[in-house]
């Protein structure tokens, strides 16, 4: 079995409890994830099955959308409500245009600070066994890029907002760096992914769904849509077939490189000479 399978993904499981659930329902192992969600966070996980597990890579790089909720006056160690409460604060007065304000500050590129429960690992562990241990470590910092963002709603002690994000976005840090500049305190209480990619919630399915049979997995040809596509002749068959380095025969960074109508594989642009191609993705 091949396929990209849009999922669903319930409140109070892992993404990869909802791996080891499809293998059992699709009798593979072979099954990856492209983006984990947090346990308390729901929303669009985006499968791959058999073969086309070579593609988690390129679709994890994909931007993804969410819908946030706040719940402000309180702070955890996890920056979300699951997490032990470390600080409780009357929450000051707010107005929408301050709140807009500072959501657009947060917009475009910026270095963010991993949180300390992730799995991110630093000297081969992962963060979250340092936070458990009680260790002090520096924190890893990485570039991310804020597409979009902008606010649903805001009463009393909640704000709820919406935001297209790069990978590597904590949601959970970037709530913490909203509650710093509006001058107070706050933790994650809810968090749906709602897109990833071109990929929405509305096309997305539950786990009982898949269970009853009620699914349809994405072909490669409908993954891959968005790439350019480039038909090669039988003169480049073999080279491709090998994975080998070819002049380059497409205009963007990547292409998928085509026989027959067959996605064969997708090459890139080769960084020591660019005016040749490489293999990214062997299919």
């Amino acid at each position: 079995m091949n396929g990209i399978l849009i999922v669903n993904k319930p409140k109070n499981c892992t993404s990869r409890d909802i791996v080891n659930e499809l293998n059992k329902i699709f009798k593979t192992k072979k099954i990856g994830h492209t983006g984990t969600l947090d346990p308390i966070a729901t929303g669009v996980l985006v499968i791959c099955i058999g073969k086309y597990t070579k593609l988690c890579n390129l679709l994890t790089s994909e931007y993804k959308e969410y819908i946030a909720t706040i719940k402000l006056g309180t702070r955890t160690d996890t920056l979300d409500i699951t997490g032990n409460i470390i600080e409780n604060k009357e929450v000051p007065k707010l107005n929408k245009k301050e709140i807009i304000d500072v959501l657009n500050s947060f917009l475009g590129i910026s270095i963010q600070e991993t949180p300390i429960y992730s799995a991110v690992k630093v000297n081969g562990k992962k963060l979250y066994e340092y936070a458990r241990e009680g260790k002090d470590i520096e924190l890893p910092k990485r570039e991310i890029d804020i597409k979009s963002i902008e606010l649903i709603s805001y009463d009393k002690d909640e704000i709820v907002f919406k935001t297209t994000v790069s990978k590597g976005t904590y949601i959970r840090a970037l709530i913490n760096d909203i509650c710093t500049k509006l001058n107070t305190i706050g933790t994650m209480s809810e968090l749906i992914r709602t897109k990833q990619g071109k990929y929405s919630i509305e096309e997305s399915y539950t786990i009982e769904d898949i269970k009853n049979n009620n699914y349809k997995l994405l072909t490669i040809e409908e993954v891959l849509s968005d790439i350019e596509q480039v038909d090669i002749t039988d003169e480049l068959l073999k080279p491709v077939n090998n994975g080998a380095i070819i002049n380059k025969i497409f205009q963007n960074e990547i292409a998928c490189i085509k026989y027959n109508n067959k996605i064969l594989a997708i090459y890139k642009t080769y960084e020591k000479d660019n005016t040749k191609a490489k293999p990214y993705i062997m299919l």
